[in-house]
């Protein structure tokens, strides 16, 4: 009779303990807000004036049809910024470390 109830408590007791647990890039990046990434609709002219060289231009994507924009990448250290045509459609940072959970790397 006494059992259900210790049971529960532990249980209780377990879920509530905290877990160790990878960092998530969505938290780095809400933490570091200050870090300024490129916005969508700047040119790449614009993206190269402000954030300098980028440290690698992958080859382009797409464009086998009309229909099919070519998309453009480009790496900087903390962010990878991609480009249709050559306007800024996305940024995203760049995973810190190995361990930290976020985007699957680009296609090179």
């Amino acid at each position: 009779m006494l059992r259900l109830p210790v049971m529960l408590f532990a249980s209780a007791l377990l879920a509530s303990a905290p877990a160790a647990a990878d960092t998530l890039l969505i938290d780095r990046t809400k933490q570091s807000a200050s870090a300024a990434l490129p916005t969508r609709g700047m040119s790449m002219a614009d993206v190269e004036a402000r954030f300098g060289a980028p440290s690698e231009r992958l080859d382009p994507r797409g464009g086998q049809k009309r229909q099919w924009p070519t998309i453009n990448r480009w790496v900087y250290p903390t962010f990878t910024v991609y480009f249709e045509r050559n306007k800024v459609i996305d940024a995203v940072a760049n995973r810190a470390t190995a361990s930290e959970v976020g985007p699957k790397p680009a296609i090179r």
